[in-house]
């Protein structure tokens, strides 16, 4: 019997080695999912997607979809942009104004760019925060949180 003792004792003792404590990667809690307006807990975000580019009777129309989770009204959103052509040249530099955006408001804006051309921009690139009325324009610049469905490079 003690031999029998003594197998059950090491076979015990090799099964809880080879469970050992779980790794810590399986103790942590999962990640939160990120919320498309305000970000996985960050803080205040404005979100600012480059959702289409397509040719308009006029150039390129550009299509945003913007979202203010700031936790304050904004009476002017309004963005220097730089457009670069294929060869990474900067084409032109143009304010847009998104106007009015309420707390916790999503909106979509279109932007008419006369004479340029879809198929040729390579990248849009958010200069500066020229009016960002209901908070200063640099917190508007911190808060800005970029993204693209577009094959253009979007962001700051």
């Amino acid at each position: 019997m003690t031999g029998l003792s003594a197998s059950l004792r090491l076979l015990t003792s090799a099964l809880a080695m080879s469970l050992g404590p779980a790794p810590a990667w399986a103790q942590s809690a999962p990640a939160p999912a990120p919320n498309p307006v305000s970000g996985p807990a960050q803080g205040p975000v404005l979100s600012l997607e480059l959702n289409a580019a397509q040719p308009s009777d006029k150039g390129c129309r550009l299509t945003f979809v913007i979202s203010n989770a700031l936790g304050a009204d904004l009476s002017k959103a309004a963005f220097e942009i730089a457009l670069f052509d294929g060869a990474g040249v900067v084409d032109r530099l143009t304010v847009l104004d998104f106007k009015d955006l309420p707390a916790g408001k999503t909106k979509v804006t279109r932007f008419d760019l006369a004479g340029a051309d879809c198929g040729k921009l390579s990248r849009v690139l958010i200069n500066s925060a020229t009016e960002c009325g209901g908070v200063e324009p640099a917190a508007c610049m911190r808060a800005l949180k970029t993204s693209t469905r577009t094959s253009i490079a979007f962001g700051v």
